[in-house]
């Protein structure tokens, strides 16, 4: 007769490995073997995988999540709630958080909920909450302010010495940073408003995306963009492939990232095209990733490959404004690149203006600012780091003087496109800076942080699927495309202004439909 086995309780991450084991294919009976506890433990831990992954990801210390074995509830759960969501947003913007403002702002979100009885928060109050969430960042004082120049000194010294620690060479240190763009929006004569631009007296509405940037610090490996949109399959995409666009595309109902998106990326994306690209050039498969402290962003127990090779590392919070790479001209030059990519097209197509807005599409949107990241130069991404890791800009061959799309490109653009010839510098800079400011991440308001912590949706995600623009598709077959092309193709050789690549670029695609209306023929 066997003996009882003896009872294990798993801290916080050996939840967190299991459930990446489960989700690699794991069996539950493998992993209860493994860990010493019961099948129905394991089961229970993927049942509740969602609930230990927000929690983990809103922690702040790796540390503390390995001897934590408790999600333990606060009393007052929906100020809990409240004071988590709302510190997350001030540790995102560098605001200065200490106990004092937090105690605070605690009386403001227990009074403002409802709720009953008196509260004191008091210091035993704010130890426990730290302690719940993992929270190290909270201190009696006054901490730094935003953009502390002594901050980014310091950092950049411990950053340093780490990178020589781990032996990690600039190709193997990435950063990602989200930003808002407004795809469909135009410069006007008069003034540009954030998403709605007056283009000869037509307004648009605002239509927004997140899109988020990914490179090394040398500049040559540019991952896909990574952009989140309202739906989930939008009307423009007809029958296309998300998997076949040229960004990673991913849907939520307010366009913004978030927790599980960004998870999936680092997890699915990130990691499996770093370690292609290190394999590609013969380094060991090891890389950081530099990151923001975004809500959106879990924390580093979850941003981390099965072997721990690949991981993340976060900038202080008040340091990123200043030394992030992405913010240092990286994602200002693509935008620039997308804009000045829209109105060449106008101007080469000779659209009239009002048609060309109207007639954008989001499909149109995404190879454009597709387009527009991988006109980005290596130099100006290299540039981007040089606080951080100020030898990489004496690298042989780069130069620093070299321009990207400048202003007065894009109002010699605009001086050829009907109707926006007198548009003003002024409205110009003003266009091309609408989304600057915008955060990838949704911007709660007190009552919004009071409504989601009494577990109220937005009325907007009642109707979450009026955002999901289903349509019948058409299926397209082999013979039907290969007439098309044959057309395509038949044109294109009777235009005498056609250059040879043009041709023999339908030429093989002619080819490739060729092999699959063969290949779909022999097995029928």
């Amino acid at each position: 007769m066997s003996g009882k086995r003896k009872r294990v309780v798993l801290t916080i991450k050996d939840k967190l490995d299991i459930i990446k084991k489960l989700e690699d294919g794991g069996s539950s009976k493998q992993l209860a073997v493994i860990y010493g506890i019961g099948e129905t433990t394991v089961r229970d831990i993927r049942k509740n995988k969602e609930k230990i992954i927000t929690y983990a990801s809103s922690s702040d210390s790796t540390s503390l999540l390995a001897k934590r074995k408790s999600m333990k509830p606060s009393m007052y759960e929906e100020l809990d709630r409240a004071m988590l969501e709302w510190f997350n947003q001030q540790r995102a913007k560098g605001n200065p958080v200490s106990g004092p403002i937090c105690a605070k702002r605690a009386e403001f979100f227990f009074y403002a909920l409802g709720m009953d009885g008196d509260f004191n928060p008091s210091a035993g109050w704010l130890t426990r909450f730290k302690q719940r969430h993992s929270i190290r960042e909270i201190n009696i004082r006054n901490e730094r302010l935003n953009g502390d120049e002594t901050a980014v000194e310091d950092f950049c010294n411990n950053f340093r010495d780490f990178i020589e620690r781990e032996n990690l060479q600039p190709e193997q240190i990435y950063n990602a940073d989200e930003t808002g763009l407004f795809w469909k929006c135009l410069p006007s004569r008069t003034s540009v408003i954030k998403g709605k631009c007056t283009v000869s007296g037509y307004k648009s509405v605002e239509e927004r995306v997140t899109i988020m940037c990914c490179a090394n610090a040398t500049g040559l490996h540019k991952l896909k963009l990574c952009v989140v949109g309202k739906a989930k399959k939008p009307r423009s995409f007809k029958s296309t492939d998300t998997s076949n666009l040229p960004v990673s595309y991913f849907s939520q109902k307010g366009a913004w990232m978030d927790l599980s998106i960004f998870r999936q990326w680092f997890d699915k994306i990130f990691v499996p095209q770093v370690r292609e690209y290190l394999r590609s050039k013969g380094l060991q498969e090891k890389a950081v990733l530099l990151l923001d402290n975004s809500p959106t962003h879990p924390n580093e127990n979850v941003l981390r490959s099965d072997d721990g090779q690949i991981f993340a590392k976060y900038l202080p919070p008040n340091v990123a404004s200043l030394i992030q790479p992405s913010d240092q001209g990286v994602i200002a030059t693509m935008k620039r690149n997308y804009r000045a990519g829209l109105l060449q097209n106008n101007l080469e197509e000779g659209n009239d203006l009002k048609s060309f807005w109207k007639k954008l599409t989001l499909l149109d949107a995404l190879y454009e600012v597709a387009m527009a990241w991988n006109l980005v130069k290596p130099v100006t991404i290299s540039r981007a780091w040089k606080k951080i890791i100020p030898t990489i800009e004496e690298k042989e061959g780069l130069d620093f003087d070299e321009e990207d799309i400048s202003l007065a490109t894009v109002a010699t653009i605009l001086q050829h496109t009907k109707g926006l010839e007198n548009v003003t510098t002024e409205n110009i800079e003003k266009w091309l800076e609408v989304d600057s400011t915008e955060p990838g991440y949704e911007v709660l308001t007190d009552s919004e942080i009071i409504r989601r912590a009494q577990g109220q949706t937005d009325e907007s995600s009642e109707n979450e699927e009026e955002d999901i623009e289903l349509i019948p598709e058409k299926h397209i077959n082999h013979a039907a495309a290969l007439q098309w092309t044959e057309n395509l193709l038949d044109y294109l050789e009777q235009q005498g202004d056609m250059i040879l690549p043009d041709r023999l670029v339908i030429r093989k695609l002619r080819a490739t439909i060729r092999n699959k209306q063969k290949m779909t023929n022999s097995s029928q």
